[in-house]
């Protein structure tokens, strides 16, 4: 069967979605957070917000085209579309705005919540409708945490749920030693025997019927 779509988790909030005619990578980040990120090439990049954790471009090569802002994008075959949020709970007044993107390649439908800090209200939720594939932060304190994480999947109902931004052994302890884990995630949601995969490979007529949980591992 024809390979349609490969995600790799490059670590944080980071992902490299890759197609036959295109290659988008999502918040590329800083290696003040712990660890670097590795040197990837990219047609399309995307950033939910101007933190140095979410917006580095010093490791893409090649020369994008980078969306750092609401609204909709055509690049090449894939279609972007980049939705208002807050990065905390009051309305941006702690951590600022964040920028939630639709995206669409090969006919599947991804979401990447960026550093979302709160539940969707209705018009977000009409705008992020129909997701297959959804990326959300999962490690609190920044973020939503385990259980806000939860219920914003209730509320998109996707087909598959990858988690990002939670704690690691790698990440700077000082910054980021108090986010909640990926196990802490996975027994929030009553599953903590799912195990990470290294890379997550799609397309559209093989997405699941029901919802997954699909932890990737980091490069």
């Amino acid at each position: 069967m024809f390979i349609v779509m490969q995600i790799n988790y490059l670590g944080h909030s980071c992902f490299k979605i890759k197609t036959k005619n295109a290659t988008l990578v999502t918040d590329p980040f800083d290696a003040y957070i712990g660890f670097q990120m590795p040197k990837t090439e990219a047609q399309v990049v995307t950033i939910s917000h101007e933190h140095k954790d979410h917006n580095c471009l010093d490791q893409i090569e090649g020369k994008p085209f980078v969306i750092r802002a609401p609204g909709e994008y055509e690049v090449g075959e894939v279609s972007i579309f980049g939705i208002s949020s807050f990065h905390d709970q009051v309305k941006g007044e702690q951590r600022g705005k964040n920028t939630i993107y639709g995206i669409r390649m090969e006919e599947i439908s991804l979401c990447h919540l960026g550093d979302l800090g709160h539940k969707l209200n209705d018009r977000q939720l009409e705008e992020v409708n129909g997701v297959d594939v959804l990326f959300v932060p999962v490690g609190g304190i920044y973020t939503l945490g385990p259980k806000q994480a939860s219920e914003v999947i209730d509320q998109i109902e996707p087909s598959i749920v990858v988690p990002m931004h939670y704690q690691t052994p790698s990440h700077d302890q000082a910054s980021f030693g108090k986010l909640a884990t990926l196990k802490g995630f996975l027994e929030e949601i009553g599953s903590p025997e799912i195990q990470a995969q290294e890379k997550l490979i799609i397309s559209k007529t093989s997405l699941p019927e029901e919802k997954q949980i699909i932890p990737l591992l980091s490069k």
